[in-house]
């Protein structure tokens, strides 16, 4: 059995299952029977455009953050023509679902259309510019989406399947600090529960042999509910990526220049599945069980050129090195829940179990070919095998109860995470095709990561004006690392105390203000604390530092919301703290090689002002407007560089998205996206503006043609700079450019058009000839 192999069995799922459930099982599962107190209504008022729907005090929202609405006749549907963002007491919703491009788009694009949200081609999401951003399904944390599975994942889910996105910028107790500690974007998945069953079905055709199709359903009868989906994506992407490197050295003041060009085609084919069951016990215990699989498989070919100077102008080394990779990703993902109603109105227990693994087999071959130079390390042929693995046990419990002291939440989480890389790499004799292992560039790195936390939150009315939130989160981490290459074993424990406040105060029926403060932590993942280097090429090498330690910070934000006419507008500013950033740090460690690693690097100090504006213009017009007007401070990390040494840059970004929408014409839509210039730790990144044009147009009641064009002027070059006392590093890289989509999209089971009243779109029904209302609702936030 493979060192590989061996590792793989000293943790096993069963193991880690069965510690959670001993763990927890002494811990409140269910809810306790309190004497009933008068629950507190409010009427949704109703409008040709629904407004927002605003959560305050003691008011009990229903499980999508919503006031309880008024009685409606069964005779009465709420019609809306246009959705708008339902913000609650500590985020702000966004619904992503009506855009007309979410038929064949992914849920990278689907961010990409979320105020302040930004997803470059190679997956990097931010937030206001940070990177350090966590993305949750459903509330919960997932493998797929966790590290280096991200990008690949956002890239292949199809962006039909989220309902909504939630933008938690200052997350509340309820949610933990596992996976990183920044702001949450939270995906909430499609859940219909309407009588009676119906689906869509959706096929789309593009340029460069790019073609998706995804299926999906419901069926719910009596006390049982089903949903299951369906996709298979195709996508292709053509990079390239130019570099001019300068090494300085500041001693004998000389420099060095490299440049490397690469370009690399890739091609990815993703299908996957997802299904859910829900069944009603009674009138208050609901079980619920829910199973996804995603199997994700990639081959790439590239080129890349190096081109070594030395001191001079004259080149000392030129030899390209030709890289063919495959690599074979799978997801799988399987929850149980349990929830009982109290006899208090609003009173609930809610108890969720979630298991998620991730595996990646990266196959790579290399070859290099000299024209000036000789190789100074490795073989001229290689091959290199990368697996890892990650599987994350979640075990949660939740409980509300709204009483005459406000609403109170009290909840306990117990997850386990484990990481498992194992890097192989052998040298080929050119003429005899034999392998060697290269012991200095193998290794095998284990990482498993416990946390224990329990929160409680009150939340409370004053004066029907005023609304408090008040939450503290207790969480005891156990880190264990394992450098299984060089038999280096290390442990570290982590206790903290998060708290978090949310004030809220309504000026009039139609404006209230926020204020939110949250202290979070992020603790490194496996990647960062790795110290083994890793051999990229002859230029590049990578490594972590296990001495890292969680980076802190304080964040604060102030809101103001309020209608003009029919338009809703947020303007809110932020300030954001963060302490022992863990971050990227680019030094050489020969003369040419560059090693990337990461360290505590310092502070970073953020603020800045955000807008949205989204509305109707005119009946057929309807503007979503947003910017972010943003203020960065932060070290420069370089060897002659003082401690106290800054950098900083104000920065504007923006989106506007215009949609035209007629019975006859269809809907038309333009999104222009304008990122500002973003520091990055020794350097920035330079703004980027695209444009995204959609259209729909109905062909019958049930099925419409879609149209997609992305990035319309081919402007989507990203150019970043690296600029300290050691490195001057100028990076262009340029991915697809414009591409276009053409397909078609089929409703089907009883419905009678895509407009506000169809499926999915989250609004209340009339009672089903059970007698119970039906609504979506996506599970509590961990």
């Amino acid at each position: 059995m493979s060192q590989f192999a061996r590792a793989r069995t000293r943790i096993p799922l069963q193991r880690t299952i069965l510690s959670l459930a001993l763990g927890c099982m002494t811990m409140p599962l269910a809810a306790q029977t309190t004497p009933a107190s008068e629950p507190v209504k409010k009427a949704v008022k109703k409008d040709q455009v629904a407004a927002p729907v605003k959560t305050d005090g003691a008011i009990k929202p229903d499980e999508k953050g919503e006031a309880p609405a008024a009685p409606v006749s069964s005779d009465a549907i709420v019609s809306v023509q246009g959705q708008r963002p339902s913000n609650r007491i500590d985020r702000q919703v966004y619904d992503v679902k009506s855009d007309v491009a979410a038929s064949n788009s992914s849920a990278a694009d689907a961010l990409n259309n979320v105020p302040s949200v930004a997803v470059d081609p190679d997956g990097t999401v931010t937030l206001r510019g940070s990177t350090n951003v966590q993305v949750y399904i459903d509330g919960k944390r997932s493998a797929m989406l966790s590290g280096d599975n991200r990008a690949a994942t956002l890239a292949s889910m199809p962006a039909e399947d989220i309902e909504s996105v939630e933008v938690i910028n200052n997350p509340g107790a309820q949610f933990g600090n596992d996976g990183g500690g920044g702001p949450i974007l939270n995906l909430v998945m499609r859940r219909n529960r309407r009588a009676g069953g119906f689906g869509s079905l959706s096929a789309n055709i593009g340029n460069g042999g790019r073609y998706n199709t995804s299926l999906s359903g419901n069926y719910n009868t009596g006390r049982l509910s089903f949903q299951g989906g369906a996709y298979l994506r195709h996508e292709t992407r053509d990079t390239d990526t130019d570099s001019d490197r300068l090494r300085i050295d500041p001693a004998a003041g000389t420099t060095s220049r490299s440049t490397q060009a690469a370009r690399s085609d890739t091609q990815t084919r993703a299908a996957g599945f997802n299904t859910g069951i829900t069944y009603n016990l009674g009138d208050k215990d609901t079980l619920g069980a829910g199973l996804s699989f995603a199997r994700r498989s990639t081959t790439q070919d590239a080129t890349d050129r190096y081109i070594s100077y030395g001191t001079d102008t004259i080149a000392d080394r030129d030899y390209i090195r030709s890289t063919s990779r495959d690599v074979a990703n799978d997801n799988l993902n399987f929850n149980a829940r349990f929830e009982h109603k109290g006899d208090t109105p609003g009173e609930s227990a809610k108890m969720d179990l979630r298991l998620s693994s991730t595996t990646n087999d990266t196959d790579s071959a290399f070859a290099n070919l000299y024209s000036i130079g000789l190789p100074t390390s490795g073989a001229l042929q290689s091959h290199q095998l990368n697996q890892s693995d990650t599987r994350v046990a979640d075990l949660t419990g939740d409980y509300e109860l709204p009483a005459e002291f406000g609403l109170l939440r009290l909840g306990y989480k117990a997850v386990r995470d484990r990481n498992l890389i194992d890097t192989r790499l052998v040298d080929i004799d050119p003429v005899t095709q034999a392998e060697t292992l290269n012991q200095q560039r193998s290794n095998t790195f284990a990482l498993r990561d416990t946390t224990l936390a329990v929160y409680g939150s009150l939340e409370r009315r004053f004066a029907n004006v005023w609304g408090l939130q008040g939450g503290l989160r207790a969480e005891h981490t156990k880190v264990k690392v394992a450098q299984m290459t060089s038999a280096v074993d290390a442990a570290n424990d982590y206790f903290n105390l998060i708290p978090s406040m949310f004030v809220t105060y309504k000026a009039s029926e139609d404006t209230d203000f926020r204020f939110a403060y949250a202290h979070r932590i992020r603790r490194p993942g496996a990647n960062d604390l790795n110290p083994f280097i890793i051999y990229r090429d002859e230029f590049n090498v990578s490594s972590g530092n296990p001495n890292l330690r969680p980076t802190k910070t304080d964040s604060f934000e102030l809101s103001w919301e309020t209608n003009f006419g029919p338009i809703d507008t947020n303007l809110r500013g932020y300030f954001r703290k963060d302490s022992g950033i863990i971050a990227e740090r680019k030094v050489f460690i020969s003369d040419t090689v560059l090693l990337t690693t990461r360290d505590n690097a310092g502070s970073n100090r953020a603020g800045g002002l955000e807008f949205t504006l989204r509305g109707k213009l005119a009946p057929q017009w309807t503007l979503n407007a947003s910017g972010n007007l943003a203020y960065t401070e932060q070290r420069i990390f370089g060897a002659n560089v003082g401690a106290d040494a800054k950098r900083s840059t104000p920065s504007l970004s923006g989106r506007l998205r215009l949609n035209y929408q007629s019975p006859q014409l269809g809907q038309l839509q333009m999104a222009i996206n304008a990122q500002g210039k973003t520091l990055t730790r020794q350097g920035y990144r330079k703004p980027i503006t695209t444009a995204n044009l959609s259209y729909r147009l109905p062909l019958t009641a049930t099925i419409h043609f879609v149209v997609n064009l992305t990035d319309i002027f081919d402007s989507g070059t990203v150019e970043t700079i690296t600029d300290t006392d050691l490195i001057k590093d100028n990076t262009v890289s340029r991915s697809n450019g414009r591409t276009a989509f053409i397909g078609l999209m089929l409703r089907f089971g009883g419905v009678s058009g895509f407009q506000g009243g169809g499926p999915g779109d989250g609004q209340r029904r009339p009672p089903s000839a059970g007698g119970q209302w039906s609504q979506q609702a996506p599970p509590p936030a961990q």
